[in-house]
């Protein structure tokens, strides 16, 4: 087995991380954050893909340790030597623009402990080009050793599904690339000890481009959808069971539901760094994901003015009513917020004047408006206004909601229909 270095100990990293000290590697794990170092040592997991009792026990183990992220001008430490490095770092967009900063930073964190033969993949999220550009230069710049020469560089995207037990890092099949042949059998050897299956591809400039088109795709039908909802609201067609009868088609169809918008640490973001990266390197517009990006982060304000319209139907002024917004998280089953259009729902509320309560069973602390818990939920139902359903977990009382709250407006199309329940 390998001694494997992950950095990056979030969403990606951490059960990878995981996975490969199971299977035997000797793993490092690297962070910025002292906090995440401090819970690892002590057992403690932090994200809802790993548990504590696997945290613990690859650690008890000796296969999996944690430490602090070197600076610049930090010595590395004496064991800090590695035979694949994995870098899973975030790739956040900064008014619309990518920031790498974070990539080149963990490279040449890298690139000072960087021997010959050893291997570096990229599995951050970005564009093409970034693998066998900015990190091969930060490596190279740093190590004094060359891609492809001198140790083998690569790109394997990362395909989790956050708080999903259906599709998991182990059975969700791994893309792989290398700027050489001899660097793709290391990288592919390696990933056959996580994963059921690996997918070979030519280079990494296609792999970074099928990880942005995986989501670009879902990006561009969400937007549709969003949009479609919309429009049959105006037109007084329930549109959830327009998408119910047009799935009936049995081919060329997939099953997408219009929402409040969407969030996360991929979809609004993967399609906006080829958009900039069509827009700068090429002169052009990429116009299906800039329109969807249009369409998608609308849909807050959206379910503001929905509110406020459904409000102002029943003789109710947004100005001062009590709503409650049931969620936060960016999707059911996590406490994530990266971009959650629940939270952008809240602020748009309490802007318009609207006395915002929340409930997300999944997020422990949130500072910025009054909170229930789920169990003084029950109880405090039919004193809002209006029910927003932001965010459909499923520890939610639907029934309940349904039974005794004055108006729902549902986000999700997660409570059954009743006189109190308007659709999105």
């Amino acid at each position: 087995m390998s001694r494997v270095m992950i950095v990056g100990l979030g969403y990606v990293g951490l059960p990878l991380a995981l996975r490969a000290a199971e299977v035997g590697h000797h793993v490092t794990g690297v962070d910025l954050s002292a906090e995440k170092i401090e819970l690892l040592t002590s057992g403690i997991s932090y994200v809802e893909d790993a548990t504590d009792e696997q945290v613990s026990a690859v650690t008890d183990s000796g296969h999996f340790t944690a430490r602090p992220a070197w600076g610049p001008e930090e010595t590395p430490p004496a064991d800090a030597d590695f035979d694949i490095a994995v870098i899973s770092v975030p790739t956040p967009l900064r008014d619309r623009v990518p920031d790498l900063s974070y990539v080149e930073a963990a490279g040449r964190m890298i690139g000072r402990v960087l021997r010959p033969g050893a291997c570096v993949v990229l599995e951050s999220t970005t564009y093409p080009g970034t693998t066998d550009g900015l990190l091969a230069d930060a490596l190279a710049q740093t190590s004094g050793l060359q891609p492809g020469v001198d140790f083998h560089l690569g790109y394997s995207p990362e395909r989790i599904d956050p708080g999903s037990s259906v599709h998991t890092l182990e059975n969700t099949p791994k893309l792989v690339s290398a700027t050489t042949a001899p660097g793709l059998a290391e990288i592919e050897r390696f990933y056959d000890t996580i994963v059921e299956r690996t997918v070979a591809v030519s280079s990494p400039r296609v792999a970074e481009m099928a990880k942005i088109f995986e989501n670009t795709q879902a990006y561009v039908n969400i937007g549709l959808v969003n949009e479609l909802s919309e429009i049959c609201h105006d037109m007084g067609i329930d549109v959830h069971e327009m998408i119910d009868a047009a799935m009936t088609k049995g081919h060329s169809m997939a099953h997408w539901k219009p929402g409040p918008g969407v969030g996360g640490h991929c979809l609004p973001i993967d399609p906006m760094y080829l958009a900039w990266q069509t827009r700068t390197s090429l002169g052009r517009r990429f116009r299906f994901a800039e329109l969807a990006d249009e369409i998608n982060l609308g849909r807050p304000d959206y379910v503001v003015q929905r509110t406020i319209d459904l409000l102002e139907e029943h003789g109710t002024s947004i100005v001062g009513a009590e709503v409650l917004v049931l969620g936060l998280a960016y999707k059911p089953g996590v406490g994530d917020l990266r971009e959650s259009p629940s939270v952008e729902v809240v602020h748009g509320l309490t802007a318009v004047g609207a006395q915002v309560t929340v409930v997300d069973p999944m997020v422990p602390v949130w500072p910025h408006t009054p909170s229930l818990s789920l169990e003084e939920l029950a109880g405090e139902l039919d004193r809002f206004a209006v029910v927003v359903v932001a965010t459909d977990h499923a520890d939610f009382d639907y029934v309940k909601i349904a039974a005794s709250a004055r108006l729902v407006l549902d986000c999700r199309h997660a409570v059954a229909e009743s006189t109190s329940v308007v659709a999105l």
